[in-house]
């Protein structure tokens, strides 16, 4: 199964494989979603709120987005597909 920073920061996967952003996630690994979701990463920070399974998390992630770019989305939107994550049980990564 892959760590929460490789999950992250997967931007795509080879088969099996996740491929994971290595200098995204050297840089920015540490953060929390909020911080992630506050520097405007927020492709990254909603990854993390998948990973944790924390609601409270993907509404603080929602509610960010929505101050930045005037939308007003919810937490039940459709946000796999605004963000481009689709949760895949890859059990390995290719780190570039």
């Amino acid at each position: 199964m892959l760590s929460r920073e490789d999950f992250v920061f997967t931007i795509g996967y080879d088969g099996p494989l996740a491929v994971v952003d290595g200098r995204a996630k050297r840089q920015y690994g540490s953060l929390s979603t909020g911080q992630l979701a506050e520097k405007g990463l927020f492709r990254a920070a909603y990854s993390s709120a998948i990973w944790s399974e924390d609601r409270s998390e993907l509404e603080t992630v929602v509610a960010l987005y929505n101050k930045a770019s005037g939308s007003s989305l919810t937490a039940d939107s459709n946000l796999e597909r605004l963000f481009g994550v689709f949760p895949h049980k890859a059990e390995r990564c290719i780190v570039l």
